[in-house]
């Protein structure tokens, strides 16, 4: 059988927006694929599974325990449910009585974004009440210990470039207002490439994304307390059955981690190198100019930034980027400044040939 865009009518991407849910995020490699392989041509004990592949990622990762769920989203959900039933079977039966009241999940306001769906959905899917803390352009410690209530459940940190970056506390002052308010911390870093430093920097659970840096299969990936990775295999009972992730998914994932621990991703200087000579090439298209830039949020990645000139907006050639076949998808946070910005972690070079094909047609 013989798969391919033309058998159902679709187009060819190419992805330079970066890992991106709504592209499908990443390509997985020989490696992830022969163990998604295995895992479904293979039967197992599911609980079983779940537990021994936590416990292999955990000792990878040196962390108490782990548990790999459906994504990223899926981690916040059943990380704010655990942490509210605290283990209590009555609660993973019904997550959203009204016999429990401590719910409130504090998280900075400038944490409060739309990712694709607003972190406060997945909050809300998982039983919590979002409060949010100090203001969408700062937030200090004081202003979260300020928040906390006898109904506070668990604080909620965002580690991505989404959020607001300015005047905000670190997660290693977050988790100190965790530990002297004896309460949990939670830390979304669902595209971050750094596996243990916020483990270290005093979160008690990690949330990461299976298809973003670590280019796995769709997955997420919690890491943290013993008793809360518990409290969170609990919710395979409840809301978390439909969440459930496949045996091959699970099994190609924890092939994929083993080798991001083993090889890393493309260094920063590698992506300056592979886009000189992409930025150069656009930089002498009518209308444009171009120059590398780094990631907003401080990562260790690059990428080619694009001034639209001209009669036409950034949005408009964002738009016929996208018309043709093959689609050219960008990062379009900046149209509104005249400014498209492309990510080469998933384009070679022959890619980056067709796109600057196309950026000249379009000019």
């Amino acid at each position: 059988m013989t798969i391919s865009y033309e058998k159902f009518d679709l187009k060819e991407v190419i992805n330079a927006s970066g890992r991106m849910t709504i592209l499908g995020v990443s390509k997985v490699s020989e490696n992830v694929l022969a163990a998604q392989r295995f895992g479904g041509e293979h039967f197992f004990e599911m609980s079983d599974l779940s537990v021994k592949t936590g416990a292999y990622l955990a000792q990878l990762l040196n962390v108490e325990d782990a548990q790999i769920v459906s994504s990223a989203s899926a981690g916040i959900a059943q990380s704010v449910a655990a942490l509210i039933g605290q283990g209590d079977l009555y609660h993973v039966y019904h997550p959203y009585t009204k016999k429990i009241t401590k719910r409130e999940i504090i998280v900075p306001k400038g944490h409060n974004v739309d990712y694709g769906t607003p972190v406060e959905v997945m909050v809300t899917q998982g039983g919590g009440q979002v409060v949010e803390a100090g203001y969408a352009n700062m937030c200090s410690p004081e202003h979260v210990a300020m928040m906390i209530t006898e109904e506070t459940a668990a604080l909620l940190y965002i580690k991505s470039h989404h959020t607001v970056q300015k005047s905000m506390l670190t997660v290693a002052e977050m988790a100190k207002v965790a530990q002297e308010h004896q309460l949990p911390l939670i830390v979304d870093a669902a595209a971050e490439e750094d596996l243990f430093k916020y483990v270290v920097a005093g979160a008690d659970l990690v949330i990461y994304s299976g298809a973003k840096a670590i280019e796995g299969p769709s997955a997420g990936l919690v890491v943290g307390k013993k008793e809360y990775i518990e409290w969170i295999r609990l919710q395979a009972k409840g809301l978390g059955r439909a969440m459930k992730i496949g045996k091959d998914n699970i099994l190609g994932f924890t092939q994929a981690v083993e080798d991001y621990l083993k090889n890393g991703s493309e260094s920063g200087d590698s992506m300056k190198d592979r886009l000189t000579p992409f930025v150069e090439a656009i930089d002498q298209i009518s209308d444009l100019s171009a120059k590398i830039v780094q990631d907003g949020a401080g990562r260790d990645i690059y990428r080619a930034s694009v001034s639209v000139h001209g009669k036409k907006s950034a949005k408009e050639v964002i738009q016929e980027l996208k018309d043709q076949n093959p689609a050219v998808y960008t990062r379009e946070y900046q149209a509104n400044n005249g400014i498209i910005e492309f990510d080469i972690r998933s384009v070679n070079q022959s890619e980056m040939e067709k796109i600057i094909k196309r950026l000249k047609e379009i000019m």
